[in-house]
């Protein structure tokens, strides 16, 4: 993927924050689910288990949403890919707060990871002001 991107892209501080983004959640849903891939002795599983794999869903979407907004010619357009990227963004924050309280040792890196979506929403709010 990353060899097929335009270099224009790549230049973005908002794209790249948002490449950081996918492979610190990525790392980070890694290391989670090793601690709460167990089954209980009543047979159940941990449900914090799936906001895991949320947040690498939702990482995954975020360039993809800058890059559309970028190449879209109408103002309409673009910003119902900003009102996803806004949607994405916060839909990210809630899920790290809520493995924060799951039973992991690796909810200490989700703190990393909330300070690097504040980082984000200040660049895409630069970034909104350029297109």
């Amino acid at each position: 993927m990353i060899n097929t991107i335009p270099s224009y892209f790549s230049d973005m501080p908002l794209y790249n924050k948002a490449m950081d983004i996918i492979v610190l959640s990525q790392n980070i849903s890694t290391y989670l689910n090793q601690d709460l891939n167990y089954i209980d002795d009543d047979g159940r599983e941990d449900p914090n288990i799936y906001f895991s794999g949320d947040i690498v869903q939702q990482s995954n979407s975020l360039a993809p949403e800058i890059m559309n907004a970028e190449r879209e010619k109408f103002s309409e357009k673009k910003y119902k890919h900003i009102e996803r990227i806004d949607r994405l963004t916060s839909l990210l924050y809630k899920n790290c707060k809520r493995l924060e309280k799951a039973n992991s040792n690796g909810k200490d890196y989700l703190s990393i990871l909330r300070t690097e979506l504040k980082t984000f929403r200040l660049l895409k709010n630069n970034w909104m002001l350029t297109l």
